[in-house]
């Protein structure tokens, strides 16, 4: 019997579905393991589930983590623009065997999630709390001035 490598299984993924780079699904795969052991520990053996919703979040926190204010840009080059392209990935990553579902597991999960510019870009925008510095009143040049 052959065992059938990641690798493997994802080259077949992306034969099937070329919409988004091969580093997508490398990076989700990481964001699902952090987000597994940050929800915390599973006893050994046993597969931790976690929600499209749970994930998300956990994805948003990597991404920043990894990429800081790249994030945007990267996940554009991987083709990954939305929370629903996100579903796409996991739900290929299922088909494919390499992820496991629940009954009550969709696409729909990932649908809306939060918005890309939002919550990857707003993180590294200057805060509103400091604003502009008030005009300091100066002495005209030399020149202007009148003798005494």
């Amino acid at each position: 019997m052959q065992v059938t490598t990641f690798e493997e299984v994802l080259e077949k993924i992306i034969d099937r579905d070329p919409r988004y780079h091969r580093d997508a699904y490398h990076f989700l795969r990481e964001a699902l393991d952090y987000t597994q052991k940050k929800s915390g520990k599973v006893p050994k053996g046993e597969v931790q589930h976690v929600t499209g919703q749970t994930l998300l979040a956990g994805i948003r926190e990597y991404a920043l983590a990894e990429f800081g204010p790249m994030t945007l840009t990267v996940l554009d080059e991987w083709g990954v623009r939305t929370c629903e392209d996100f579903g796409e990935l996991v739900f290929n990553m299922v088909e494919s065997g390499l992820l496991a579902k629940t009954e009550q597991d969709s696409r729909a999960d990932f649908k809306g999630g939060y918005d890309f510019a939002e919550v990857f870009r707003q993180p590294f925008l200057p805060s509103k709390k400091h604003s502009a510095p008030e005009p300091v009143d100066r002495p005209s040049p030399i020149s202007d001035r009148k003798p005494v």
